[in-house]
C-alpha cells in the first residue's frame, strides 16, 4: 500500500474557500478512482498563509496511475487551484506503509 502526500500553500484569507473546494471537488475525484482507500486533508494556519497537506492511501501504483497519469510523482492540479495557491509544487511524495497499528 502506498501513501501519496501533496503540499500546498494559500493566503490565509482564501483558506476557508480552498478547504471547501477540496471537500467538494478534489476529495470526490480521489475517491472515484478504484484503489483509493482514503483521503485526508490536513490544515495548518499561520499568520499570513495556510498550509494544506493531502494524504491519500492507494492499493498500488496502477491505481495511482489511474488518478495522476504515468508520471506517478507529478502533482495533479485542478484549474481552480490557480485561484487559491501561492505556488505549484511540481512533485508529490510517496511512502510505502511498513507497519500499522490501530483500527481501520
Amino acid at each position: 500500500m502506498i501513501y501519496r502526500q501533496w503540499h500546498g500553500i494559500t493566503p490565509r484569507s482564501k483558506a476557508d474557500a480552498y478547504a471547501d473546494f477540496l471537500e467538494r471537488r478534489a476529495i470526490p475525484d480521489y475517491r472515484s478512482v478504484p484503489g483509493n482507500r482514503f483521503v485526508a486533508v490536513l490544515r495548518r494556519d499561520e499568520a499570513e498563509v495556510t498550509h494544506f497537506m493531502t494524504v491519500t492511501h492507494w492499493d498500488s501504483e496502477e491505481s495511482i496511475r489511474a488518478f495522476a497519469g504515468d508520471d506517478l510523482l507529478k502533482a495533479k492540479y485542478y484549474p481552480e487551484d490557480q485561484d487559491y495557491l501561492l505556488e505549484f509544487e511540481p512533485l508529490v511524495q510517496h511512502f510505502v506503509m511498513t507497519a500499522f497499528e490501530g483500527s481501520s
